[in-house]
């Protein structure tokens, strides 16, 4: 048995991907900040015969990061699949000339360090186990930059790259990087950027493995 380890579980996005990997047979980790909803995530996955378990931690705190990944390795089984999808915080989003060098700080820690520090802690336990899939999810501006929201077009630009480089580097272990850029809103009336057809969206990356990036919808012009 191996594990689904969510990084940013919640009820919208997370618990659809945590049900669907779940449903495949798959064990969930759920990392976040929030026991609460944790709790209430892992009851709601129960009903439907998922065995989840939450983890603590912060996106900012390294150490947390890793040892919630650990922990979660120990309970359920090695990670073989990671999603990294946390949602930004709103004070990351300010206009590019008002953005200041330590504005970028967290930014930059939340989106670059977070998936570094994620990787290294389930890298070793995908290629023991010789295969894995790191999945991380982007809005738009990872690829368009957008001047009204510079920080996480910044850090999303920097993660990019990084997840880029990843993917070239472990394809020869059979340990599968992809991206999937939601250019809009996540709505649950959204043919393709519903929760739903989201997170059936990962887990065709994950089974198929094909390139490395991937649009939930066309970008707009």
């Amino acid at each position: 048995m191996t594990t689904f380890a969510l990084i940013g579980a919640g009820p919208g996005l997370g618990l659809a991907t945590a049900r669907r990997f779940g449903a495949a047979g798959h064990r969930v980790a759920l990392v976040s900040r929030n026991v609460r909803h944790q709790d209430e995530l892992v009851a709601e996955l129960a009903r439907e015969n998922v065995h989840a378990r939450g983890f603590t931690a912060d996106v900012l705190d390294p150490v947390s990061l890793t040892t919630a990944l650990r922990e979660a390795a120990d309970a359920l089984g090695p990670v073989e699949v990671l999603q990294f999808s946390p949602v930004p915080r709103g004070d990351f989003m300010k206009p590019v000339l008002e953005t200041t060098a330590a504005d970028l700080d967290d930014p930059l820690a939340f989106s670059v360090k977070g998936p570094v520090t994620c990787v290294n802690a389930v890298l070793p336990g995908m290629r023991e186990l010789g295969r894995g899939t790191l999945l991380f999810v982007n809005g738009g501006s990872a690829v368009r930059p957008n001047p009204d929201v510079a920080g996480t077009s910044i850090a999303f630009a920097a993660e990019s790259a990084y997840v880029r480089m990843l993917h070239d580097a472990v394809a020869g272990e059979n340990i599968h990087v992809a991206q999937l850029i939601v250019p809009g809103a996540i709505r649950p009336d959204s043919e393709h950027s519903s929760p739903k057809a989201l997170a059936e969206r990962l887990y065709a990356l994950h089974t198929e493995r094909g390139a490395f990036r991937h649009y939930a919808e066309p970008m707009p012009a």
